[in-house]
Order: C-alpha cells, then structure tokens, then sequence
C-alpha cells in the first residue's frame, strides 16, 4: 500500500487538477503547444492609449469579454476560467461545491482612471478637485456597485460563492511570489490536517496605463518596441526589463490519500516549499542574494532533498539586468559546479511577466514539463552573457526526462517563496 505521509510524517499533497490562461491562450494543452513551439504572446498594446508611454507592449489577454472592462473584472474572469478547467480535470466535488478552502492571489485593487473621472466630473466641475471632494461625490452618487467592485476581496469572495469552496476565502499578495504563496498556503493547510483538499488560484488582468507608468518609473520595463515578440529576452546580454503581462493559473491540491480514495489521477506532487523574506529595500531585492539562496535552500530541506536531486530549474528570469543576475547568484551558491549541466527555462521569455499570476503558472508548466518530458525554451537568447553562464534551452524546446523540479519566484520588496515539485510521491 503506498505510504501517504512524506519523510516528514506529513500528508503529501499531490495536484490533481490544473488550469491556465495567458496571453498565448485558453487552457493549458493551447499554452503547452505553443510554449514548447517559441511561440510568443507579446504583442503592441491596444487597449488604451500609448502615445506619450515608453513601453507600448505586453501580454495582455484581449479575447476574453471582459478584456476591456476593469482590471479586478478582468482578473475575476481569468481566475474563473483556470479554475474552471482545473476543477473539471481534478473531477472532486460537484458543481459548486469544491471540499475546500480557497487561497486566491490577486493583484492590488484601486479605482482607476475611468471612474476617478467620473467622480471629479461631479464632484467640482470646471475646479480643482481634492481627495475629500472626489470622497464626498463618491458617497453623493449612488457608486455602491465601484465600491464592492473595488475591495481588495471582491474577486475571491465571488469565486468562492461560484464554486462553492469551503470557510472564508483567502486573499493574498506577495508581489510577484504570489502565485507560489497560494500554493504553499494550501499545501500547508492539507498538512496542518485543517483539511483535506484546496483549491489554489493566482490571476492578475492588470495591465493599465498606470500600471505601465509605474513600472516604467521603476525603470523596470522593457523599451525594446519595435518586435514585440523578441522584446523579453531573459538571462541574455542584451535584456533590458520585464514585459508586463496577465493570466491565471490554478491547482486542485489534495492529500495523497484523499485524491487515492476517490480515485482521481495523480498528475505531481508538490514536495517541497520554502520562502524568505527581505528587509532590503522596498522594490530592490538583495543584490548579495542571501535571501534567494535561503529560499532555494529551504524549498530544498522542506522537500528533504538535496540539491543533485533537481534536474530542471523553471526560473523566475524576468528579463530585468539585475534580478536576472541576481537569481544567477543564488543559484551558484545553491548548486554549486554543477549548475551549469542544470537545464533552465523562462516562461517570461514567451509569455510575459505576470506578476501576481506568475508563480502558479509557472508551476502548471514545471508539471506539464515533468508529464510530457520536454522542457520549454528561453526564446530571444541571441547573445548569452558571459556574466551569467547558464543553460537556459535556448530558443528551441528540448526532450529531456525531468523527476524533480525548482520553480523560483521572487517577489519586489524581498518576497521569495520556491517550490520543489516532482510527477510521482517518493
């Protein structure tokens, strides 16, 4: 009978259900196919104005109905769809009833451009307007439906009346960690005992002109405009920034022995997961690394596994010059020699960075990598830096067979959250 407590006497948790929607599709066999081909989602923005920007590209998803609606709209619908399809796939529960909690990262809500407008339009026309005037014409008018729209945990609240998960919704934001804390947040959960299945979702449709504004300020962005699809060139000489992007990933996690009762297919293990935080700065994360090389290494000792035991890194590699040669650093510190024969990957490089959806994504193709044993590429690495010598698959998928799995994501401000995750219990 197979065991169904890890080395450390805790439930294993297994995934039994995944969904994804980015900028390259709807569902995740549409995004593994065009992954494994190079193919790019990043594209010229259309969605609102780009005159005066210094980046007008990214990867927004502009098929969806509520594509040009608001971004907590947006994000809703993502997340609806990816844990629509995972649901579906895990077959647990009945419709609108998953066993469950939820833990849903979402991007930060605030009123946007649109409606600040309309608010100043009838708060002093023709007149400077304060923040107290824009307040006052907020509670004159009747925007009871922007301000349920706009709370940080609107969006949770409506996936877990829609798919019926279990006790209160948890909405969570760990900057570009987030989609990993979502999953660790359930993973712990299942073995705490509090429950026995959960349902982990990461969505973000925030792509905004003052989002675009923000970043560039940051001058985290990437101005390479003129080829859209060759723009996000992680771990290469030439990168110059990320490119914003949107999309959703979502997991039906459950204890082993809960997914073998009900006879439900096994499609990984989450293994391991290990996070550290950082005090450096408040966008900046720690040039010397030692936080990323302490998550790495607590992912590892979380999994009980030593670090010869991963053969594939799915990386955070935004495409940023520092953050990439950051993640260079605390990776040789963690592997040593031997990571130059670790093959490595960015998503990012195809589908942009998705901020707050990246890490559950990323997770959903680090399982579908171990499944199909094939590895995505790095597409856009032209010219390697001699600075960061890595094997990053370039340009062209690879058939390798993968056990056990890093994905790495590291959040602004010092958000560090990994996981180990393999396609068998050991």
């Amino acid at each position: 009978m197979a065991s169904y407590t890890d080395k450390a006497g805790r439930p294993i948790v297994v995934v039994t259900g995944m969904g994804l929607v980015t900028s390259l599709g709807q569902g995740k066999q549409d995004n593994w196919a065009k992954l494994t081909s190079g193919a790019s989602g990043i594209h010229r923005i259309t969605r609102f104005p780009i005159d005066a920007m210094r980046t007008t590209i990214a990867g927004t998803v502009d098929y969806l109905p509520q594509s040009r609606s608001t971004a907590p709209d947006l994000s809703e619908e993502l997340a609806t769809l990816a844990a629509e399809e995972a649901i579906a796939e895990s077959g647990i529960g009945g419709k609108g009833a998953f066993p469950g909690p939820l833990f849903c990262a979402v991007p930060p809500i605030e009123l946007e451009w649109p409606q600040r407008r309309i608010l100043a339009q009838e708060a002093a026309p023709n007149a400077q307007v304060s923040y107290d005037d824009l307040l006052r014409a907020a509670e004159a008018h009747g925007h009871d439906a922007w301000h349920e729209r706009f709370l940080y945990g609107s969006i949770a609240d409506h996936l877990a009346d829609r798919f019926g998960t279990k006790g209160q919704p948890i909405s969570l934001s760990t900057a570009c960690a987030s989609g990993n804390t979502s999953i660790q947040l359930g993973v712990e959960a299942i073995r705490r005992g509090d429950c026995e299945a959960a349902l982990s979702i990461a969505t973000d449709g925030s792509v905004t002109a003052e989002a675009l504004i923000r970043f560039s300020l940051l001058s985290a962005l990437s101005t390479n405009n003129d080829v859209p699809e060759a723009a996000s060139r992680p771990f290469a000489k030439n990168r110059d920034g990320f490119i914003i992007a949107e999309g959703a990933g979502a997991l039906v996690l459950e204890s082993l022995e809960h997914a073998l009762a009900r006879g439900a297919k096994i499609l990984g293990v989450v293994e391991g997961v290990g996070e550290m935080a950082d005090s450096f700065h408040r966008t900046r994360s720690s040039p010397d690394a030692k936080p990323v090389i302490g998550c790495m290494r607590n992912a590892l000792a979380d999994a009980h596994a030593a670090p010869e035991a991963i053969d594939y890194i799915n990386a955070h590699g935004t495409s940023t010059p520092e953050n990439d040669r950051m993640e260079f650093t605390g990776m040789s510190a963690v592997f040593g020699e031997r990571l130059a024969g670790i093959p490595i990957s960015s998503n990012k490089s195809m589908i942009g960075h998705t901020l707050t959806a990246a890490g559950a994504i990323e997770a959903v193709v680090s399982l579908m990598t171990i499944a199909n044993g094939r590895i995505p590429p790095t597409i856009n690495y032209e010219l390697p830096d001699p600075a960061i010598p890595l094997d990053v698959v370039p340009n062209v998928a690879r058939d390798a067979k993968v056990t056990r799995v890093m994905s790495n994501s590291f959040g602004f401000g010092g958000q560090n959250v990994c996981l180990i995750l393999t396609g068998e219990p050991a």
